[in-house]
C-alpha cells in the first residue's frame, strides 16, 4: 500500500515537471490552473451538452487536466479546481495516478466530478479522494475529443466523467488515483 502511494506521488511530480506547469508566483499558478480547468469544463460541455445543466444545478464540481505516459508502468498527474457553486469559492487540487500492466501510450485526459450534495463536495476537498484499482483505455486524436465516459471511475457522492483529449492510452492495467488539496496554491 505504501509503495503504491509513493509511486502515485512520484508519477505526479514527474508529470508536473515535464509539463512545465510551474509559474513564478502563487497568483500566476492559480490563474494557470483555473484557466486550464475552465477550458477542460468547456471541453466536457462541447462533448456532452447535458453536463452543463448537471454542473449548474449541483452544489459543486471539481475539474482536472492530467498528462501521462505509460510503458508497462504508467503515471499521470495534474492540477484542477474544486468549485463550490453556492459560495463561489475555488479550492486548488492536485491529482496523481499510477498503474502497472500491459499498457503503452501517452494521454491528455480531463476528469470532472459533479457532486450530489454539499457534504460530498466538502469531504472531497477536505479528505481528498482515493481510488485503489481500475482498468481501461481511452483515445483522442489531438484535434477532437473522444467520447465522454460517465461512470468510468468509481466515485460515490456524485457523478464522475472522463474525457480523453489527445493521445492514446491502451492496454490492461491495474492502477490507482489520488486527489488532494494543493497546499501551495490555497
Amino acid at each position: 500500500m505504501d509503495r503504491r502511494k509513493i509511486l502515485v506521488v512520484s508519477a505526479a511530480a514527474a508529470s508536473l515537471l515535464a509539463s512545465g506547469a510551474y509559474a513564478k508566483d502563487k497568483a500566476a499558478q492559480q490563474a494557470e490552473v483555473k484557466a486550464k480547468a475552465m477550458k477542460a469544463l468547456e471541453d466536457f460541455y462541447k462533448a456532452d451538452p447535458t453536463i452543463r445543466d448537471a454542473v449548474s444545478k449541483a452544489p459543486g464540481y471539481a475539474v482536472f487536466t492530467t498528462y501521462g505516459l505509460s510503458f508497462g508502468l504508467g503515471g499521470a498527474g495534474g492540477k484542477g479546481v474544486a468549485h463550490d457553486n453556492k459560495s463561489k469559492k475555488n479550492t486548488y487540487m492536485s491529482i496523481a495516478q499510477a498503474s502497472a500492466g500491459l499498457q503503452i501510450g501517452a494521454s491528455d485526459t480531463r476528469y470532472l466530478f459533479v457532486f450530489n450534495d454539499a457534504k460530498a463536495l466538502t469531504d472531497f476537498i477536505d479528505s481528498g479522494w482515493d481510488a485503489s484499482a481500475g482498468a481501461g483505455a481511452g483515445a483522442g486524436t489531438g484535434k477532437d475529443e473522444a467520447n465522454v465516459k460517465a461512470g468510468a471511475i468509481a466515485f460515490t457522492g456524485g457523478n464522475a466523467y472522463v474525457l480523453t483529449k489527445a493521445g492514446l492510452q491502451a492496454g490492461i492495467a491495474l492502477g490507482g488515483s489520488k486527489v488532494w488539496k494543493d497546499k501551495e496554491l490555497n
